[in-house]
């Protein structure tokens, strides 16, 4: 069996990566699908609700781990992500950033639509009555610093990778990690001390739906930025090959710009 891999490495003559069929692209998208339909459920107190959404969610997380199980071992042990493919994968990223700019844009113009130009049903004017807005120089201000500064500490681990200073790059990639789980939790907090809810008009339902799905967005990244964690230690980044890294890096960089909007308009501006 090993012979026959050889040869038919050996009788591949060109760079390109012709990958396996995989069943996790399928249960992946079976996955997201589920935690969409069951969120909703949840949203609208359906029985057992959150039960199935929880479900759903850790199916979702398992195809996430397998599938990128799959992913490093092309990479890292069978060589098969050469200049062409990685240059293919910047491409595939990127796209998915620009999709998910696309993604909250919407929300943006929800939270637009509304606030420029309040409706007589929820007084004609913004935010609406029997709305307490957050404060934006407590929690929210404090979170950006720390988005800011993690963002620094991700460019510094990139930048250390690729001067092979290893030392630095575990260091700061640690400090990253630690200041997103620290922007979860003070995110948690807020919405624990926050008096109005999801279903509090469109106020309510704007805010949570744009700096919640932001929040999924960071622990998505957090995530990522534990799996190369966890690659960087075991010696499977280095300077030449580090695109899992660096499509983290891009990741993580657009969830600070989106945060900086969303703490201009829906903390700053929408709450004066």
């Amino acid at each position: 069996m090993t012979s026959l891999i050889q040869i038919s490495k050996v009788a591949q003559r060109h760079p390109f990566h012709l990958v396996d069929p995989s069943p996790w692209p399928f249960l992946s998208s079976l996955s997201a699908f589920s935690c969409a339909t069951t969120g909703v459920m949840y949203m609208h107190a359906y029985t057992n609700g959150s039960l199935l959404f929880f479900f759903s969610f850790i199916s979702l997380l398992i195809s996430m781990l397998v599938w990128w199980r799959d992913v490093i071992r092309e990479s890292t042990f069978e060589g098969h992500h050469t200049g062409i493919v990685q240059q293919g994968l910047r491409f595939g990223v990127i796209l998915f950033i620009v999709s998910e700019i696309l993604f909250f844009f919407a929300f943006f113009w929800a939270f637009f639509h509304s606030s420029l130009a309040p409706t007589v049903e929820i007084g004609s004017i913004w935010p609406p009555k029997g709305i307490n807005v957050l404060d934006p120089w407590e929690i929210p201000f404090l979170n950006t610093l720390i988005l800011l500064l993690s963002g620094c500490t991700v460019t510094w681990t990139h930048h250390a990778i690729v001067s092979n200073l290893r030392f630095q790059s575990v260091l700061s990639l640690f400090l990253t990690i630690i200041l997103a789980s620290i922007f979860t939790t003070l995110q948690a907090y807020e919405y624990n001390m926050a008096d109005f809810r999801l279903s509090d008009g469109i106020y309510g339902s704007t805010f949570y739906m744009a700096t919640g799905f932001h929040g999924f967005h960071v622990l998505v990244g957090t995530i990522s930025l534990g799996v190369c964690f966890i690659r960087l230690v075991q010696h499977q980044l280095t300077q030449q090959h580090h695109f899992g890294f660096e499509s983290s890096a891009w990741y993580w960089h657009f969830v600070d710009v989106v945060w900086l909007f969303l703490f201009v308009s829906i903390y700053w501006w929408g709450g004066s």
